[in-house]
C-alpha cells in the first residue's frame, strides 16, 4: 500500500480523526522541501549576523573616539567589513526566484543610473531625455522593474537605466535593494536623484543624501573617491613589514591600528607600502579587494517650488545639478555635466588622401578600457594593434598636426586619426628570425630544380 495512504502499516479509513491531524502533520515534515529547510538555515544564519553587526555598531557608538582608543575602533571597524561581507554574499545552493535581478544588456558607449527614493521624478527624467516612455504617476513604487532608455549626445550613445525607489535598509534586502544596487554597480555614472522639498530645501540636512550614501557605501560602493594608494603583498614567511612614502609620516592611522587590521584578516606575513595618508576605512577597503570606485552626480528635481536663494545655495554644491522636470529646466547643464563626468572621448578616423569621417567617430573612455591609441586600434580591429606601424593624429592631445604617435599615446576628444600599417607585424621577425611557416624546403639540395628550356 502507498505510504501516502496508510500511517505505520495502518489504512487511513481506520484511523481515527485525532490521528489523522497528527497523521497530516507528519507528513508535512517528511516532505517538507529541502530547499525551504535550506533557506530557513540560511535565514537563520543571516539574523545572527545581523545580530553581531548591530552588537559591533552599538560598541563603536559607545566608544569614545581619542588617540587611544583609535587601534580598537579600528579592529572593530575590520570585524564589521568582514560580517557586512559575508551577509552581502549570496546563499549556497542556488538562487531564490525572489532574489533574481533585473539586470539589462549593455548598449552604447556608457550606463548611467538612476537611484532615489520614490517618487522623485525618476521616470520622467527617462522619458524626457530618452524616447522611452516610462510610466509616471502620483503614487510611490510606479516602476518595479529596470527600464532602459537611450540619450543621443555628441554623437555618442549613452544608456539610462530607471530603476525602482529605494527605501532605508535597501543594502540588507528589503524593498528588493540589493537587485538595484546591483544594477547600479555594473554602471559608470549614478544619478542620485533627490526631491528638493524634501531633502535639502531651505536650511534642512542632507538627510535623504545621506541615506542613500550609505546604503550604498553598505554594499561596497565608493562615490567620488579614488582608490587609495596602498600596496600590500602577501608573503609566505618574514612577518609584517609597514613602511611608507608619505611626507611627515602617517598622521590618519598609526602602527598598532594596521597591525590590528591585519591580524583580523590573518595576514601574519605580508607587505604594506603607504603611498598617501590614508584612514582605517580606506585599508580595509584595499584589503577587502571587492570595492568600486563611481562617480555620482546629485541631482535635485522640483526646484522650481523654492526661492532663487534656495536654488543657488542647492547649486553652488559640490556635484549637484538643480533641474525641474514639470517645467523642463536644467537639461543642458544635467547633460553636459554626465558628459564631462563620465570622461567620453571621440575620435574620428581618417584615411590616406581623403577628408575625415566626422558622421560616427569612436568613443573611447577610462572606464572602458582607456583612451591610448592601442585601445582605438582594439576597437577597429581585434588585430591591427600588432600591424600598426605609426599614426598620424591631428588635435590638442599633439604638438603639431600630422604628428606621429605610437600605441602607448594618450588621445584628446574630437582627435583625427590616420592608421598607418607595417610591412611586417611588429611580433614576428624579418628575414631568418621570422616565426612564420613556410612550405619551401629547408635545405638548397632538396629544392626541386627547374626543367631546361627547350629550343
Amino acid at each position: 500500500m502507498c505510504l501516502e495512504n496508510t500511517y505505520q502499516g495502518t489504512p487511513l479509513h481506520i484511523i481515527s480523526t485525532r490521528h489523522k491531524i497528527f497523521y497530516s502533520k507528519y507528513i508535512d515534515a517528511r516532505v517538507l522541501p529541502r530547499a525551504r529547510r535550506r533557506n530557513n538555515s540560511n535565514n537563520n544564519s543571516k539574523m545572527g549576523i545581523l545580530e553581531r553587526i548591530a552588537d559591533i555598531e552599538k560598541e563603536m557608538s559607545r566608544t569614545q573616539k581619542n588617540k587611544a582608543t583609535e587601534s580598537h575602533l579600528g579592529t572593530l571597524k575590520a570585524k564589521l567589513a568582514k560580517l557586512k561581507r559575508e551577509l552581502l554574499e549570496p546563499a549556497k545552493g542556488g538562487g531564490n526566484s525572489e532574489e533574481r535581478g533585473f539586470e539589462v544588456n549593455r548598449y552604447g558607449h556608457g550606463r548611467v543610473a538612476l537611484i532615489g527614493f520614490p517618487s522623485v521624478g525618476k521616470s520622467t527624467l527617462l522619458s524626457e531625455l530618452t524616447s522611452t516612455e516610462s510610466e509616471a504617476a502620483s503614487y510611490e513604487f510606479t516602476t518595479l522593474t529596470c527600464i532602459p532608455g537611450v540619450i543621443n549626445y555628441n554623437d555618442a550613445k549613452i544608456q539610462l537605466l530607471d530603476l525602482p525607489g529605494i527605501i532605508e535598509g535597501a543594502s540588507e534586502g528589503k524593498g528588493r535593494g540589493r537587485q538595484v544596487i546591483a544594477v547600479a554597480k555594473s554602471s559608470d555614472l549614478i544619478l542620485m536623484v533627490l526631491d528638493a522639498m524634501k531633502s535639502e530645501a531651505a536650511n534642512t540636512t542632507y538627510a535623504h543624501k545621506q541615506i542613500l550614501t550609505r546604503e550604498l557605501e553598505a554594499v561596497g560602493l565608493r562615490l567620488n573617491q579614488t582608490p587609495p594608494r596602498i600596496y600590500v603583498k602577501k608573503k609566505k614567511s618574514g612577518g609584517v613589514q609597514v613602511s611608507d612614502t608619505v611626507p611627515g609620516g602617517l598622521t590618519k592611522i598609526d602602527r598598532k591600528a594596521i597591525m590590528n587590521v591585519l591580524h583580523e584578516y590573518k595576514l601574519n606575513h605580508c607587505e604594506v607600502i603607504f603611498r598617501e595618508d590614508c584612514t582605517v576605512d580606506q585599508f580595509i577597503d584595499v584589503l577587502e579587494g571587492n570595492r568600486k570606485y563611481i562617480k555620482c552626480l546629485y541631482v535635485y528635481n522640483k526646484v522650481d517650488a523654492l526661492t532663487i536663494e534656495e536654488v543657488d545655495r542647492l547649486s553652488r554644491r559640490p556635484n549637484s545639478i538643480c533641474i525641474s522636470c514639470t517645467k523642463q529646466l536644467g537639461y543642458d547643464r544635467l547633460l553636459e555635466s554626465v558628459w564631462n563626468a563620465m570622461g567620453l572621448v571621440r575620435v574620428y578616423t581618417k584615411k590616406m588622401g581623403e577628408k575625415p569621417d566626422f558622421v560616427e567617430p569612436v568613443v573611447l573612455s577610462e572606464a572602458r578600457g582607456g583612451i591610448t591609441l592601442n585601445q582605438f586600434a582594439e576597437q577597429l580591429h581585434a588585430e591591427l594593434p600588432k600591424q600598426l606601424k605609426y599614426a598620424l593624429v591631428w588635435g590638442y592631445s599633439t604638438k603639431h598636426m600630422g604628428q606621429r604617435c605610437g600605441l602607448k599615446h594618450k588621445l584628446m576628444d574630437e582627435d583625427v586619426v590616420q592608421v598607418v600599417k607595417g610591412t611586417a607585424h611588429l611580433d614576428e621577425g624579418i628575414g631568418r628570425f621570422s616565426q612564420t611557416k613556410k612550405d619551401e624546403p629547408a635545405r638548397i639540395a632538396d629544392r626541386v630544380k627547374k626543367k631546361k628550356l627547350v629550343s
